[in-house]
């Protein structure tokens, strides 16, 4: 990649910065530009379409971005050691790449974005990888404004939001993401991929939102899957106690065994279980 865009290699870019990788942070730099070539090419042809990018740290998936013909590159990053390396890649593409300091889970990029299609595609800082998942999963109107989503987590973490009902990794995520989402595991990262390398095996998950997921309250199934899955060991007539009134009232409503367990459910079981939950409440509303 460094052929194509004829910037420095990342190694020396890192030196010249003085770019250690923070662990407060959670910082893994990605340095091998093949791969970094492989992720942005895994979110599709690029050309017109505007890309958001988390925690770009020395540039390297950008770049490959930006190589790949994006339209423009929106990268917010919250280390300030990094935005003068980011401003280095600015300069070679004019106009292109757009750095907003700061944190992920507060800025909106939207406005930076313009016209067109846009992606999100980002080796996502661990220690915040989940909780911005969750954010997107929960835009409201839906279809959101992305129309794909190509992430690197921590492989157990890609397990959860791929696992089907029935396995030890399905729980809340999977839920949430499968429900208005197609999630594909699409490869692995070996650590020694990274600088410094991680501990764990990363993969690299797409999602694509459906236009329209099975109808119900996103906010109820989120309170729905919290109860069921905080107890997961446990009978559904059980564990749904938490959620206050008659659970065996909105198992019955739901069509759901009251003995089954929260793993066994599949997704349309859990929306289900929302709309139930959301018909009881307007009944005892109506009666009281």
């Amino acid at each position: 990649m460094s052929a194509l865009d004829d910037l420095p290699p990342l190694r020396e870019v890192i030196r010249r910065h003085g770019l250690s990788a923070k662990k407060s942070l959670g910082q893994n730099f990605l340095l091998d530009l093949n791969l970094t070539g492989r992720i942005a090419r895994a979110a599709g042809p690029l050309e017109g379409v505007a890309v958001v990018e988390i925690g770009p740290g020395p540039g390297g998936l950008t770049r490959a971005l930006l190589a790949l013909g994006a339209r423009r590159v929106v990268a917010i990053e919250r280390d300030p050691r990094c935005i003068e390396a980011l401003a280095e890649i600015a300069g070679h593409y004019p106009g292109r790449l757009v750095v907003l300091a700061g944190d992920a889970l507060e800025i909106d990029p939207r406005p930076q974005l313009g016209p067109g299609p846009v992606r999100i595609v980002a080796n996502l800082p661990y220690n915040i990888s989940t909780a911005l998942l969750v954010r997107w999963l929960g835009l409201e109107p839906w279809p959101p404004w992305y129309d794909c989503l190509v992430l690197m987590f921590q492989r157990e973490v890609a397990e959860r939001i791929v696992a089907a009902p029935g396995s030890k990794t399905y729980g809340r995520l999977g839920v949430l993401a499968q429900w208005r989402c197609e999630t594909k595991i699409l490869f692995d990262v070996n650590p020694s991929a990274f600088v410094p390398p991680p501990k764990v095996t990363s993969s690299v998950v797409r999602l694509v939102p459906k236009a329209a997921p099975l109808a119900c309250d996103r906010r109820v199934l989120e309170r729905v899957t919290e109860a069921a899955f905080g107890q997961r060991r446990k009978m559904l007539r059980q564990s749904l106690r938490s959620l206050g009134g008659d659970a065996a009232a909105l198992l019955a409503r739901a069509g759901i065994e009251p003995t089954q367990r929260a793993e066994e459910i599949p997704v349309a079981g859990f929306v289900a279980l929302a709309n139930a939950f959301t018909a009881l409440a307007g009944r005892d509303q109506s009666s009281a």
